[in-house]
Order: C-alpha cells, then structure tokens, then sequence
C-alpha cells in the first residue's frame, strides 16, 4: 500500500552497487525502513531525498518488513548542517539517538516535532550543543530510563541545592547526598536546566547562553548516565569527543 508520510533521514546505509536504505523518522509511521533504489546514481531523482537530515515528504510502499520508496520531495534540505563538520556531528548524534531509543513504526509525534525543530535551530545558529542536551533528555523519558530532575529522589524535596546522582537517578538534596559521596556538585542553575532540558517543546526555545564549564558538567553528566542506562554504543558520540581536540 502506497502512503504518503513526512519524515527527516535519520540514517543511510549503501546497499549493492545503486541503491541505498534509509531510515526515517516520520511523523505518521514512527521510525521505518526504507529502501530507496538507484539512490546511489549521481543524477537519480533519488539521490536528493536521501541525504541525511533531509525534511521532505516521501511516498512509500509499506509492508510487514523493509518498505520501497517511490518518490519524495524536500521541505528543508538543513544544507547549513552538512555543509559544518561541528553541526553535522551533533545532527548525527541526534539521529543516532533517536535510532538507537525508538522502536519501529511507533508513531509519536512529539518526538519528531522536537527532532525536526531541533535540526531547524541548529541550522538557523542556535547552540547545537543546547538543543542536543535538551532533545536526548526527551529521548531519555521516552525510552524509559530519564533521570528525575523535579526534586530530590529520595525525600521529594522540591528547593536546591542538588548534586545530581549517577547511581541513584536523579537529584539528592543536600540532607540525603551522602547517600551517593560521588554525586556531581551542581551550580544551582544547572539542576533548574535539566529539568527545563526534560520538560520544555524546543519551539518554544528563546536565547539560552551557557558557560562554558556548565556545558562541560552537563555533558559529562549525561555522558556518563547515558553510558549506565542506555546501553548502545554510539558511534557519534566518539566523533564529538574526537572534534573537542581542535578546541583551544
């Protein structure tokens, strides 16, 4: 049966000498498989539609396993994001991600919403590094593992100060840290980000600026839940670590 979805390319893979499969994740269908014949071909009306974190609207043949493409056309091409190594490397983090968490051909919206703004922002110059941060966070709840970022995790308590614990989940307040001695200290705006990063629609995303040690702690926080409860390895994130080398 031929349908019509909107999706953005999430993930490519070469298949034989012509054809590739993509992986998109769309609004209607949720994540699926398709596969995209002649891609490959430098002037096939393919080839276009399939580059990573296109937006488009594509017609394809869905069955009980892999689905056909027929044909597509671009919304957004995010020609911004290919064309930056940094912006192509948290885009690709992104997609990982979200290949990675989401189960296939379970529609949900929301998360393609977000995903779509996500890459949106980051082409318009937005912090890349924030809306990463903020997207895996939503990926986290629906995948079932996000750390609980709205008060203290084992008394309730809903005032700071935290420090955020790996081991338990989430935050501790001051009067149950000892509970994790090697919790992160938390500067206080950070334990009100994480819970922003959890809980707020990226449309509605105005100027955030960071510190640059800020970030740094955010990262290795979430670096190092994801590594405890998400259990893929992946593959972007290596390539981000690898890009920090060339900072100053």
């Amino acid at each position: 049966m031929l349908e019509n979805v909107e999706g953005i390319v999430i993930r490519t893979r070469d298949y034989g000498e012509t054809h590739k499969i993509i992986t998109l994740m769309t609004r209607e269908k949720g994540k699926i498989g398709v596969m995209a014949r002649g891609a490959k071909k430098p002037k096939s009306r393919m080839a276009s539609i399939t580059q990573p974190f296109i937006h488009g609207q594509y017609l394809i043949y869905v069955g009980s396993g892999l689905g056909s493409l027929s044909q597509g056309e671009v919304m957004a091409s995010l020609r911004a994001i290919r064309e930056d190594i940094i912006l192509t490397a948290y885009a690709s983090y992104m997609a990982e991600l979200t290949d990675k968490l989401i189960e296939e051909k379970r529609p949900d919206p929301f998360i393609f919403e977000q995903l779509l703004q996500s890459l949106l922002w980051m082409a318009e110059g937005k912090d890349p590094e924030i809306l990463s941060m903020m997207f895996e966070m939503k990926l986290y709840r629906k995948a079932g593992f996000a750390p609980k970022v709205d008060s203290c995790i084992n008394c309730g308590k809903e005032q700071g100060p935290y420090v955020f614990s790996i081991i338990e989940g989430g935050l501790l307040c001051n009067r149950c840290r000892h509970i994790d001695p090697e919790a992160y200290r938390l500067p206080e705006p950070l334990s009100r980000l994480l819970r922003l990063f959890l809980h707020m629609d990226v449309k509605r995303l105005g100027e955030i600026s960071l510190k640059e040690e800020n970030k740094q702690i955010l990262r290795q926080l979430l670096d190092e839940y994801y590594d405890r409860y998400g259990g893929y390895l992946l593959k972007s994130r290596k390539f981000l670590k690898q890009l920090d080398l060339f900072k100053e």
